[in-house]
């Protein structure tokens, strides 16, 4: 048996500001930006340069009861982990483009990582896992 999560649904205000942000900030591709006419919304697709792994479904908020969950879907915690395979020229490239670091860069057990905050303030970790790090085996 062979099975993959193939989306993780981000609730988001807006989806142009959203793409803004995760195509000319953090420099994700966009996938796929469809109109679904019967349900008035669009189904936008986007996932980091060089991925073939898990997409974000970036979700805007259509009932008043989700709006909360905008920026905190896990109630402060990281949210979502973005591996790379050079953590500086990554770290540095966000610093230039204005991401703000909530925590900065740190060796762990694991490898490099530091927690940035998206445009809602979502936390993500951007880390370099080390080569014998049981979860970049699966990456390859």
């Amino acid at each position: 048996m062979k099975q993959s999560i193939v989306h993780i649904a981000l609730v988001v205000r807006d989806y142009d500001e959203a793409l803004d942000f995760y195509i000319n900030k953090l420099n994700f591709e966009l996938i796929e930006d469809t109109y679904q006419p019967e349900q008035d919304k669009r189904w936008v697709v986007v996932a980091p340069p060089g991925g073939s792994g898990t997409t974000l479904l970036l979700a805007r908020a259509s009932k008043p009861e989700q709006e909360p969950f905008i920026g905190n879907q896990t109630g402060g915690r990281v949210f979502l982990f973005l591996n790379t395979d050079d953590f500086w020229r990554d770290y540095q490239a966000m610093l230039a483009k204005g991401i703000t670091f909530v925590r900065p860069p740190k060796q762990a057990d694991y490898g490099m990582v530091a927690v940035f905050a998206d445009l809602y303030g979502n936390l993500w970790d951007l880390l370099q896992l080390k080569k014998d790090h049981p979860v970049a085996g699966r990456m390859r």
